[in-house]
């Protein structure tokens, strides 16, 4: 697995190796040992899958606390997305700063989204299934969204009209006035290392 750093510290993007013949290909998703050897040991206990109909559906800016805080390894099983993380560590030199990714079934590629950090994406086509692996389980009780066109954070989405959203998407709060639960603990020490 190739493991390269992006522009948010903790924020990794995932490219494990395929072996095509004319059959189509073979590819290991995911493998905890080689994650390990270049400093990256999350237990992940429970896979979500989703499918999004349309073209342009956002789903985010999520994120749940402590204690039950998450890390994601996020994919694309069919289709393609663009794939966001957005830093609200509290005293990050890159607070509210975002960081996005094409994910894509022909790519192959994965997004690590550690605690820490507001997760979303968009979906770029039609029936696109996103799978992520979560350090804890899901708990309704410490889950929190931000606004996904929120101008202070300014992402880019790769929109070409209007987005389907939820209702609890489309009426998220501001980064402006939000007191995040998490707290940057300094830049990571190994490459590769939340």
């Amino acid at each position: 697995m190739q493991l390269d750093d992006t522009s948010l510290d903790g924020v990794k993007l995932i490219s494990p190796r395929r072996f095509e013949d004319n059959r189509g290909f073979f590819s290991e998703s995911y493998s905890r040992k080689s994650l390990a050897a270049q400093g990256i040991d999350i237990e992940f206990v429970q896979d979500n899958h989703s499918l999004s109909r349309e073209a342009g559906t956002i789903r985010g800016l999520h994120f749940q606390a402590a204690p039950h805080a998450q890390d994601k390894l996020v994919r694309c099983g069919r289709g393609a997305l663009f794939d966001v993380a957005v830093d609200i560590r509290k005293g990050s030199p890159t607070y509210g700063k975002w960081v996005g990714h094409e994910l894509s079934f022909e790519n192959g590629r994965q997004m690590l989204v550690p605690a820490g950090f507001a997760h979303g994406f968009v979906t770029l086509l039609p029936d696109t299934e996103i799978i992520y692996k979560c350090s804890d389980y899901y708990a309704q009780e410490t889950e929190g969204a931000l606004l996904w066109n929120d101008p202070d954070i300014g992402i880019d989405w790769p929109l070409h009209g209007d987005p389907v959203l939820s209702e609890k998407d489309a009426g998220a709060p501001p980064l402006q006035g939000f007191d995040s639960p998490f707290f940057w603990k300094g830049p990571s020490l190994l490459k590769g290392q939340p």
